[in-house]
C-alpha cells in the first residue's frame, strides 16, 4: 500500500473495520499479522544514537498494523519504517471495552464527545484513535505516533489507561518480543556500528555528546509529560 491516499468519496471508508471480516487469531510476522498488539520498529538515524527509541503502531482484532505517518494522515497496512522488531499482544480481558463504558481519549477519561456505544468492541476503539488522529498534526516533539498508541490504550481503558508517551516507550523497551533475531540485530547493530566509530574518532567528545543529547531527548518527553501536561498531546 502506497503511502500516499488514494482519492475517496468517503475519506473514512478504507479505514473503517469490516467486523464481517474473519479474524485472525495469531500472529503472523510474514504477512505483517499481529492481533491486538503494540508494534515496534527502529528509524532510521535516530535509533543509531538512542537505541530505544523507534517507530510505534497498534494493529486491528485482525492484524492489520494502524500507525500515525504523518499530517493528518494514519498509515494503514504499510508500516511506515518497516518491517515490525518487537511487538506486545495485548490481553482484552485487561482492557475495559463494553457498550456501557465510556471511551478514553488520554490519560483523564472524557464521557461527553464520544458516546459509549460507539465503542463496544476493540476495533471501535481503534475507529475512533484512528479517525480523530487524521485531523491532527504530526510533530516528533508534541504529537507523534507513541501519542496514537497512547491514545487509543487510554481509549480501550487497557489496564485501567493512565498511559502516556513515556511509559508506553519504557513498556515496549522491557516487555517487548523480538520478532526474531535478525530484528534484533536490525535494532542494535547500527547503534553499535556508530558508537565503535564515534568513540575511536572522537572519544569523550563523542560520548559527551551522545549523553548530552540522550538527556535532552529523555528530559523533554519526561518534562513534557509529567510537568508540562498540554506540552506533549494525546
Amino acid at each position: 500500500m502506497s503511502l500516499a491516499m488514494e482519492p475517496n468519496p468517503d475519506p473514512e471508508h478504507h479505514l473503517m473495520i469490516d467486523h464481517r471480516m474473519p479474524q485472525a487469531s495469531e500472529i503472523d510476522p510474514r504477512r505483517g499479522r499481529f492481533p491486538c498488539c503494540i508494534v515496534w520498529t527502529p528509524l532510521p538515524v535516530l535509533s543509531w544514537l538512542v537505541p530505544f527509541i523507534g517507530h510505534m503502531g497498534i494493529c486491528r482484532e485482525d492484524g492489520v498494523i494502524l500507525d500515525f505517518a504523518g499530517p493528518n494522515f494514519v498509515c494503514v497496512d504499510n508500516f511506515t519504517f518497516g518491517a515490525v522488531a518487537r511487538y506486545i499482544q495485548i490481553s482484552k480481558e485487561k482492557c475495559s471495552i463494553c457498550p456501557q463504558l465510556a471511551a478514553y481519549r488520554s490519560e483523564e477519561a472524557y464521557r461527553q464527545d464520544e458516546p459509549s456505544r460507539d465503542l463496544s468492541t476493540w476495533d471501535d476503539a481503534l475507529r475512533k484513535g484512528t479517525q480523530e488522529f487524521q485531523h491532527r498534526s504530526y510533530n516528533l516533539f508534541t504529537c507523534n505516533c507513541h501519542s496514537f498508541v497512547a491514545n487509543n490504550l487510554n481509549r480501550l481503558a487497557f489496564q485501567s489507561g493512565g498511559w502516556n508517551v513515556v511509559n508506553l516507550a519504557v513498556l515496549i523497551f522491557l516487555k517487548g518480543q523480538w520478532v526474531n533475531k535478525a530484528s534484533m540485530v536490525r535494532s542494535y547493530l547500527p547503534f553499535l556500528v556508530v558508537f565503535s566509530l564515534g568513540v575511536t574518532i572522537g572519544g569523550w567528545t563523542f560520548i559527551t555528546f551522545l549523553a548530552f543529547f540522550t538527556f535532552l531527548l529523555v528530559g523533554w518527553f519526561l518534562l513534557g509529560t509529567y510537568c508540562f501536561r498540554n506540552l506533549i498531546l494525546l
